[in-house]
């Protein structure tokens, strides 16, 4: 299926884990940060069973879209699943992106 990743696909194993690992490291929720210089919003979901993460980010000055599912297999691997994008893009995103310090101190002092 095309946009799908395995860890027995196309793509890799030491790249789909370095993925995994960059995505495990994004909080819950919302955060700002930077893609290529360039300002982003990014929104992560994780299933209270760790099965699925969700990924939606827009860039904020102008229309890139980042967004995918990531599902966790009961046999050791996980199925990619991006949103009207490559899996490439999605990747590259994922490894690429670095949150904002400022976002993170605001969230938890909003949270308390």
């Amino acid at each position: 299926m095309p946009g799908t990743m395995t860890a027995g696909g196309k793509t890799p194993p030491p790249i789909l884990a370095t993925f995994e690992d960059a995505l495990a490291k994004l909080p819950d929720g919302y955060v700002d940060g930077y893609f290529g210089d360039r300002p982003w919003g990014v929104t992560v979901k994780r299933s209270e069973d760790g099965k699925r993460i969700w990924l939606y980010g827009e860039e904020l000055s102008g229309t890139d879209i980042v967004s995918f599912n990531l599902y966790r297999l009961a046999e050791p691997g996980s199925i990619l699943k991006p949103c009207e994008m490559s899996s490439n893009k999605v990747i590259e995103f994922v490894l690429g992106f670095e949150p904002a310090r400022e976002s993170g101190v605001s969230k938890t002092v909003a949270e308390k």
